[in-house]
């Protein structure tokens, strides 16, 4: 298995900005978000059980998983949200594994959101990467994004692990406060960095 950077931040931190950026120096990421939506797409591993488990009504005509229905559901009842992820978790990390042992290069990312909250994770990661901004930051970018009010981030936010826990998990930070011209050369260092520790094999 190649030398693995988890990379995790906070809902609107900018994990997916950073991820690019590592992507453009030719660095492969695997994005446990898009195997998610892989499995749970028409014909996806997870549909099958997803219907047994759940019923129908939250299969769309298509074969897809009924997004918002499921996240009305999972939101309000932490026993059905433990229901899906017994589903889905498994099924994400067996083909994580597959893409991060067939990746080349010398290193890779592996972007898991909530990854301080899965000890599974963070077992297979050599170095945990936080993608890390204020609060308020955080929240201003899911807003303008989503369209999703103030309150309803700020319920997504109080699921996830803390900005304190993430940060205390940290190899590395980040600091996306600012714009993409002052992440780049962040990314670089920690590119070279990476290309280092994976030479050395630690």
């Amino acid at each position: 298995m190649p030398f693995t950077v988890g990379l995790t931040g906070g809902i609107g931190s900018g994990k997916s900005a950073a991820a690019q950026v590592f992507e453009e120096f030719g660095v492969t990421v695997i994005d446990t978000d898009a195997i998610a939506h892989t499995l749970t797409a028409p014909g996806g591993a997870a549909i099958a059980p997803i219907r047994t488990a759940f019923g129908a009504d939250y299969i769309s005509a298509a074969g897809a998983l009924e997004r918002a229905r499921m996240r009305e559901l999972v939101f309000a009842d932490a026993a059905q949200k433990r229901r899906l992820e017994i589903i889905l978790h498994p099924l994400i990390r067996e083909r994580a594994n597959q893409l991060v042992a067939a990746a080349p290069g010398p290193y890779v990312i592996l972007m898991v959101p909530l990854l301080i909250e899965s000890g599974n994770y963070r077992a297979r990661c050599q170095r945990i990467l936080v993608v890390d901004c204020p609060e308020e930051l955080q929240v201003a970018r899911v807003t303008a994004r989503s369209g999703i009010p103030a309150a309803q981030v700020r319920a997504i936010m109080a699921n996830q692990a803390t900005r304190a826990a993430r940060l205390a998990a940290a190899d590395d930070v980040i600091d996306n406060s600012g714009d993409l011209s002052q992440l780049r050369p962040q990314v670089e260092t920690l590119h070279q960095r990476y290309l280092q520790h994976a030479a050395a094999g630690a």
